[in-house]
């Protein structure tokens, strides 16, 4: 058995530890030989190949990244994309994939399974936003940076009794904010899933000061008021048809001014949250997910992603993972709202 492995989508704390687990488990176990595919679905889309062996996995399991590179490449949207990936796959006598990555990755595995091919999914994003598991690795490394990040302003924030905004990430679903602003005290916490009234923040801004403290609001950069649209960087889309947010958490800072007359500063932690060594959880569950992953592939349980249920691995439908995002419910956000203001 030759098993491909490849990344795709951003980078993400953890995604080593997956394919050091797949391989290890695979060679020392299965007797599996591996080829991984360099910068996502570009990899096998072109036939580009680094070895893949158990002295190339040695080390990695606390670096951030991916030894393979990653890429938003979407070979759905090149012609004739999916029969090109079919024949580099039967060229390199590759007889399954296993595929690590977000709602896009996983959705062209989908259509590569649909399509003959033998691939597994293993759910990647520091969003937390994949259906079908209770958590994806990455995320709690990107909660745990974003909650530092809060610690430290709110020293800042109180010692010049300034407003301070942090934006996090966060494009559809507020988990990150969510997590960062709870754990770490924030006032205020916008998430896209709850658009908000700009006036009711200036008042929770203004409740925070008349305390003696300064007010810390946590913003993801897809959050929007409830008359505007969410602020795009450039109109431009990727091959997913995405576009890049970020804005914000400036527009915040600005408005709060205008409208109370305190200082208000915003500090934007982008790619920040998605880079160094991952946390402990997220080295163990990216772990769990790719000894389990080569299971899968041993089993010849093909068109599957393997899943965090409880403290169980188990395995779910590429269809069930990717047919809708999982977003923040309006109950885990009425939580938070106790401790804003």
């Amino acid at each position: 058995m030759r098993v491909g492995v490849l990344t795709g989508g951003g980078d993400c704390p953890g995604l080593n530890a997956v394919i050091r687990a797949v391989v290890r488990k695979g060679v020392q176990v299965f007797g599996y030989e591996f080829v991984g595919f360099r910068a996502g679905w570009r990899g096998p889309l072109e036939g580009d190949t680094v070895a893949l062996d158990v002295q190339a996995v040695r080390g990695i399991l606390p670096r951030g990244g991916t030894i393979l590179g990653s890429s938003r490449t979407n070979p759905v949207k090149v012609e004739g994309g999916v029969e090109r990936i079919k024949d580099n796959l039967a060229g390199l006598g590759v007889d399954a994939l296993i595929a690590i990555g977000g709602e896009d990755t996983l959705g062209v595995a989908r259509e590569l399974y649909d399509n003959g091919v033998n691939v597994v999914g293993v759910p990647k994003t520091i969003d937390n936003d994949l259906n079908a598991t209770d958590y994806t690795f990455g995320f709690d490394t990107a909660v745990n940076i974003g909650m530092e990040a809060v610690d430290r302003l709110h020293t800042t924030a109180e010692s010049h009794h300034r407003a301070l905004i942090c934006e996090v990430m966060g494009r559809h679903a507020g988990w990150i904010a969510l997590h960062v602003g709870m754990a770490a005290g924030a006032n205020v916490i916008l998430i896209p899933e709850r658009p908000f009234d700009i006036e009711k923040v200036c008042q929770y801004v203004e409740s925070r000061f008349k305390t003696r403290y300064a007010p810390i609001i946590v913003v993801s950069e897809g959050a929007h008021p409830v008359d505007g649209q969410m602020r795009l960087q450039t109109g431009e889309r990727d091959s997913f048809g995405h576009v890049r947010l970020g804005g914000i958490g400036q527009a915040l800072a600005d408005e709060i001014e205008k409208r109370t007359g305190k200082e208000a500063r915003a500090t934007v932690l982008g790619h920040i949250q998605r880079g160094g060594t991952p946390t402990a959880f997220d080295r163990v569950l990216a772990t769990r997910f790719g000894l389990q992953a080569i299971d899968a592939v041993k089993d010849g349980d093909f068109g599957k992603m393997v899943a965090l249920h409880g403290t169980d691995i188990v395995r779910v439908g590429l269809d069930e993972a990717t047919k809708e995002l999982k977003t923040v419910p309006l109950e885990r956000y009425s939580e938070a709202e106790v401790f804003f203001g």
